[in-house]
Parts: C-alpha cells; sequence; structure tokens
C-alpha cells in the first residue's frame, strides 16, 4: 500500500509520488524565535516528525528541513524591550524550541538553515525576480509585483481583489499596486543589516524560504507543510517568489496544511490571552502526554485543546505502558499488513493507528509466549512510528513530569516500612503508608512478584 496525502494545492488527496523514486525533499516553516512557542507551534513539529518517520519506512532518503527564522520585526521588538542582544535572544529562543520539541519526542530534522546564515541567497533571488520583471526597487525597499504572475493565489483559491479586501495590506506611496509585499527593507542605524544592491536592509518574511528551499532542497520539492495559518500570505508568496525565480518551474508539488488548535473551545489568541506554552505544559504533564493529544485528532482537523484531553491522554498512556510493565524488552517490528501502518498510509490517520495500537495491546494482555512477544514487538514498531511508548514502562511511571514531593527514595523507604508492618500484621498501619503515599500522589500496586509504584 502506498503513501496518500491530501493535497493543499489540489484540494484532493492524492497518491504520494517524489520527484526522485528513492529519495524525498520535504519543507516545514519553523517558529519565529522570539519567544517560547505554544502548543499551536507543537502541532506542525509533531505532524510532520510523524509523516518524516512514517516516509522513512518507504523510502532510501528522507531530507527533511525545518527553518529557524531569527530575523523579523518582533525579535527586533523583543529584544529591544528587554535590553537584549538580538542573536543572542534568538538563539536562547532557538534553543528553547529544540528541548521543547525533544520533550515531544521529534527527532531532529535532516537540516535545520537560519535566516541569518542564508542572506547572499536572499539577495541573489530578489536580483533574479527584479531582472525578470516580477519585482522592483521604490525608496529602500523591494517590492514583489503580484500582478506579474497570472495564476498569484492558486493555493488560497482567492483572487486578487479577494485577498485586498480580506488581508491587513500596508499602505505604503511607493507600492505599484495594494497587495505587492516586501522582499527587502530598509534598516535604520540601529536596527540589524545587510549590505546589498538596494541599500543596507533586511529580507521580508517571504523570500526567506524560498531562498533556504532552493540552496538546501533545490527548485521544486516533493511536500511543503505547515500550519493552515500559512496558506496566505506566507506560503502563497513563497510560490510566487519561487516560480518567477525559476521561469514558472514548479516549487512544491504537495501542500500539506495541519489544523488549528483551540484552548477549551475558544481559538487561542493573544487578545483573549489563552496561549498555552509547551514550556508550561511540560511542567505539569510528560511530553509524550502532548503528542498523544496531538496524534489523537487527525491533522487536517481542528483540535480543541484543554485539561480534561490531557488527562484522558495520560490515562491512556498509564493503560499502555501499564501492559508493557514487567514484560522483557524487544526489538520493535513494523507490521506492514496492521490495520495501524495502513491508517497512517491513508493521509496520516493517527486516530486510527492509535486505536490500532490499543488492539494490540489488549490481544497482547491476554496472550502469553511467543504469540505475547510477537504482539508486543508489533505493537511497539506502530506506535515508535508515532513517537509513542519510548520510554521504559518503570520509567514512565516512576518520572512523572512536574512531579513534586516524595522522592523516589523516601517511597521506597515508605514502602519497605509498609512491608515491615504487613509482616507484624499492623494492617492499619500499612493501610496508612499507602494512605500516606497516594495523598502525596503516589499509587502502590501490589502483585506476586511484590509492590511496584506509579505518580498519578
Amino acid at each position: 500500500m502506498s503513501l496518500s496525502l491530501y493535497n493543499s494545492l489540489s484540494r484532493s488527496k492524492e497518491s504520494f509520488e517524489p520527484l526522485d523514486p528513492q529519495r524525498v525533499t520535504m519543507y516545514v516553516c519553523g517558529p519565529t524565535v522570539y519567544n517560547r512557542v505554544h502548543i499551536g507551534n507543537a502541532r506542525p513539529a509533531v505532524v510532520f516528525d510523524t509523516l518524516f518517520r512514517v516516509l522513512q519506512t518507504q523510502y532510501l532518503e528522507v531530507v527533511y528541513a525545518r527553518n529557524i527564522t531569527d530575523i523579523d520585526d518582533k525579535i527586533m521588538i523583543t529584544a529591544a524591550d528587554l535590553g537584549e542582544d538580538i542573536s543572542e535572544l534568538s538563539q536562547r529562543f532557538a534553543q528553547g524550541y529544540f528541548d521543547d520539541m525533544a520533550a515531544l519526542n521529534c527527532l531532529d530534522p535532516s537540516i535545520i538553515p537560519y535566516a541569518t546564515q542564508h542572506i547572499p541567497e536572499m539577495i541573489n533571488m530578489i536580483d533574479r525576480l527584479v531582472a525578470k520583471g516580477h519585482a522592483y526597487a521604490a525608496e529602500g525597499n523591494v517590492m514583489f509585483a503580484v500582478q506579474s504572475m497570472p495564476d498569484y493565489g492558486k493555493l488560497s483559491g482567492r483572487s486578487l481583489d479577494d485577498m485586498l479586501a480580506g488581508a491587513r495590506v500596508e499602505v505604503a506611496s511607493y507600492k505599484r499596486y495594494a497587495g505587492d509585499f516586501v522582499l527587502w527593507k530598509p534598516s535604520a542605524d540601529h536596527e540589524p543589516g545587510w549590505d546589498s544592491p538596494w541599500g543596507r536592509g533586511r529580507p521580508g518574511w517571504h523570500i526567506e524560504c524560498s531562498a533556504m528551499i532552493e540552496k538546501h532542497l533545490g527548485e521544486t520539492i516533493d511536500i511543503h507543510g505547515g500550519g493552515q495559518d500559512l496558506v496566505f500570505p506566507h506560503h502563497e508568496n513563497e510560490i510566487a517568489q519561487s516560480c518567477c525565480a525559476h521561469d514558472g518551474q514548479p516549487f512544491a508539488r504537495y501542500w500539506i496544511h495541519n489544523g488549528f488548535i483551540n484552548i477549551e473551545g475558544e481559538k487561542m489568541s493573544k487578545s483573549l490571552g489563552n496561549f498555552r506554552m509547551v514550556v508550561d505544559l511540560l511542567d505539569k504533564y510528560p511530553g509524550e502526554v502532548l503528542r498523544y493529544v496531538i496524534l489523537s485528532a487527525h491533522y487536517r482537523s481542528e483540535q480543541n485543546f484543554g485539561k480534561e484531553l490531557l488527562d484522558s491522554a495520560r490515562r491512556s498512556l498509564d493503560t499502555l505502558y501499564g501492559y508493557l510493565r514487567g514484560l522483557e524488552p524487544t526489538v520493535p517490528r513494523l507490521n506492514q499488513d496492521s490495520a495501524g501502518y495502513k491508517a497512517l498510509l491513508d493521509d496520516l490517520n493517527t486516530p486510527m493507528a492509535i486505536s490500532d495500537v490499543h488492539r494490540l495491546a489488549k490481544e497482547m494482555h491476554g496472550s502469553s509466549g511467543d504469540a505475547k512477544a510477537g504482539l508486543q514487538s508489533e505493537l511497539l514498531g506502530i506506535a515508535g512510528l508515532m513517537g509513542l511508548l519510548q520510554e521504559n514502562p518503570e520509567q514512565w511511571f516512576k518520572g512523572a513530569a512536574g512531579s513534586e514531593g516524595v522522592s523516589e527514595a523516601e517511597i521506597e523507604v515508605l514502602i519497605a516500612k509498609r512491608q515491615q508492618a504487613k509482616a507484624g500484621k499492623d494492617y492499619a498501619g500499612a493501610d496508612q503508608v499507602r494512605q500516606d503515599l497516594l495523598d502525596q500522589g503516589v499509587v502502590l500496586e501490589d502483585n506476586r512478584e511484590g509492590t511496584t509504584w506509579r505518580r498519578s
């Protein structure tokens, strides 16, 4: 069974066929690093990390690039407010992003290009666009002339008039047309800037991705991904720049977009103050819980995010790790005929794949011997494709994120005290130890081998 993906450009699900049968190129828009990232930023990272894993089961080489935007007006404003050097601030928040995504079990992309490391490539592309009549210089700015591209708007499916009516367009006297967008802008003396044919300045946002893709992945790539909010203007403008710079060559063959995340039924927005920072959520939940929640909804759907869903995901993972607890470690094995794998090949249907993981876990729990070991290996194989069940079960139950108070050593001492009480037939004392630990968020579980514990 081959992979099929919903292509935002054709507005239909298509069989995926890369340009090179052995090599896939994929680019996903990363963060603008002026703050720690919120859960909405985490969704594309988790979704495309999962796609990266699935692609690696079908192709010899998968080159996955996810950029870091480290020059932007928001970064400049934040650095000025904090009295911090721009490069130091952007590097600090870039590292915070890497830490957060690692906690969500995201693999490192093949390439992590930084915008500021590609200024010459951006200037070169802008220069070509000017020479080809698709851009013009005006008062230190260089603008892309959207009317020079006959099919501008094909990704979002809107005409120029529609886009102008629904967008916040900067009114400027130097624009030939109100919808023209900036490729290069002048920098004041106190602002970061680079020398260019149009004076000292800095790049616009859209040109950054086009130039980095051209350098690392080529003129035409297989997959371009990101959040639905990037369809217009960012991805639309990337298409315009790249296609016009390459004389009409296709830019990306498959456009994949994940849906929005809502918080407790409301759209996440600054005005509502309901942003959920990943770093704050990690204080309360293991990263795998956040990943499970994100994958529990189909990537193209809107997703409601809240405490109830997080708690439910934690309980589901507790159940799965509970089935694995006490079993000998085994090598994961991917069964390509399994329902879970086929679900992932069907436009990355992670909810159905998760359902299959639970089915396998229940079958494994009711089996024994070689059959149990085989099911365990298959379970870990499909879960691993989604970045789930990556911890040792004992560590999962003992190392809950955000756990405070009683330490592991103290728990073991209290368990020994309880065993002594039971041996001396002091059952009331043994029960009191159990209750004291429960009050501190530690659950004791007795079995034939003795007593195990987990944080609730």
